[in-house]
């Protein structure tokens, strides 16, 4: 029996298609374009990616802001998530003339530095009331006190007796008491300027300008503050815009009040 030889393509007879020209070029196009095929698969470069960084103050600042159970009147921890990581307590390079151990308030930038050796401080962050800006120069820290009282006077409660008034025999210490848990009193040669730093019950407050008082710290920060300074220690007050002066019928102690131990 024979096999019919048409039922097969002839490959000796003609050219394969394989082989044919038109075919060969389109190979070679193919070959040739695969590269950029492939490109456009695969980035050029690879993206880099971040990785999460958590949020909100680190736990060394959440410790030094922590609640100090031991205090007269146990102290709460400050909430600092919402404060400004610039007003948070840190040491800082502070070149400057001013001896070590002499506090540099600096009543524009919301700063107070303790000078410390080798062009370093350590930096806190402050509140400014309106006295703290009715004064600048020299003065050196007359007295202490561990959570002073406080009294409006007789002008304040006129003016905002609703506020005021109830504390017209003074303020007992505590938590709720707007000098806080430390106050430091500056004079100079035995006249009081009236300048005060001190603790606040409004942390808050802190990096800001502030209708009333002087220079407020995070109770946690004039308590460290307090612990480094003793009396006869100098402070420097910088102020560089035109200083704040009492309104008709004010005297300077109404600004803020007078204190006591």
């Amino acid at each position: 029996m024979s096999v019919d030889q048409t039922a097969l393509p002839d490959q000796s007879a003609s050219p394969s298609r394989a082989n044919a020209p038109g075919t060969r070029l389109l190979t070679r196009l193919a070959v040739a374009l695969m590269p950029l095929a492939l490109a456009g698969c695969i980035s050029a470069q690879p993206q880099p990616f971040t990785v999460a960084t958590p949020i909100g103050p680190s736990a060394e600042y959440i410790a030094l802001y922590g609640e100090q159970p031991d205090e007269q009147f146990p102290l709460p921890a400050t909430d600092i998530s919402e404060v400004d990581p610039r007003f948070l307590r840190r040491e800082v390079a502070y070149p400057t003339r001013e001896a070590p151990g002499t506090i540099v308030v600096d009543t524009n930038k919301r700063f107070l530095y303790l000078v410390r050796e080798n062009g370093r401080a350590i930096r806190y962050g402050i509140g400014v009331g309106k006295q703290g800006m009715s004064w600048r120069g020299r003065a050196t820290i007359a007295r202490k006190a561990e959570w002073p009282r406080w009294t409006p006077t007789a002008a304040m409660i006129a003016r905002d007796p609703e506020k005021n008034g109830p504390w017209a025999g003074g303020m007992a210490a505590g938590l709720e008491n707007p000098l806080g848990a430390r106050a430091l009193y500056l004079y100079q040669g035995d006249r009081d300027t009236l300048y005060r730093i001190h603790g606040t019950s409004e942390p808050w407050s802190i990096g800001q300008s502030v209708s009333s008082g002087c220079i407020r710290m995070f109770n946690q920060d004039i308590i460290d503050l307090h612990s480094r300074v003793p009396t006869g220690t100098t402070v420097v007050v910088l102020n560089r815009m035109p200083l704040q002066t009492p309104e008709p019928g004010d005297n300077p102690d109404d600004l803020f009040g007078s204190e006591s131990i």
